[in-house]
């Protein structure tokens, strides 16, 4: 008889930290790493559909009516208004994702790791927070992008000093993964995620 794999935990994970700090090239290497082991969960919005998007697999696009209709009926885990349009997590699309035997993983801002910690029927999921090594190197990464004007810098830095102390005060107590080098920081992201045997 093949040797038996132990079940594979699929608590969903919330991932969340400053804007800068690695957060999505960290998953990248995951996802790349354990292709069947992961998924995102297809968030909803009221925003229209872009040139090449379809309905299902970049987002659920939805009117705004109905997404308020969600709201009321606690359909979501979180959710979020941006400018004009509003965007969330649903339980369902969570739970879609573990149908599939993978674990969901949520890319969420601070706002949205709030709801969920403090959702009244969603189980509570494992959260990690990515940190920069310090508010100056955040400045640094964000300035280099050379993408974003001084005033989005200003408040991305604002931001992420938020982030930073509601990291610390104690309120979902995530595992802290500072990314002061890449491959170091991923070793200790995928060993808390799937376990150093993988």
């Amino acid at each position: 008889m093949p040797p038996t794999t132990p079940p594979f935990d699929t608590t969903p994970i919330v991932v969340f930290g400053p804007s800068g700090a690695g957060k999505g090239t960290l998953l990248q290497k995951l996802f790349a790493e354990f292709p069947d082991r992961f998924g995102y969960s297809i968030s909803h919005t009221t925003r229209a559909p872009r040139p090449g998007e379809t309905h299902g697999k970049e987002y659920n696009f939805t009117s705004m009516e109905k997404f308020q209709e969600m709201v009321g009926q606690g359909a979501f885990v979180e959710w979020a208004r941006y400018g004009s349009n509003c965007y969330g997590t649903s339980v369902k699309a969570v739970e879609e994702v573990e149908g599939r035997g993978r674990c969901c993983v949520l890319e969420i801002e601070m706002e949205g790791v709030k709801q969920v910690a403090n959702h009244p029927t969603f189980p509570r999921p494992r959260f990690v927070f990515i940190s920069p090594p310090s508010p100056e190197v955040l400045e640094k990464r964000l300035r280099s992008r050379g993408t974003d004007k001084e005033e989005e810098v200003l408040k991305r830095l604002e931001q992420g000093k938020k982030e930073m102390e509601f990291a610390k005060s104690g309120g979902v107590n995530p595992k802290v993964v500072v990314n002061d080098d890449l491959e170091r920081a991923y070793k200790e992201l995928k060993e808390w995620v799937v376990g150093k045997e993988s």
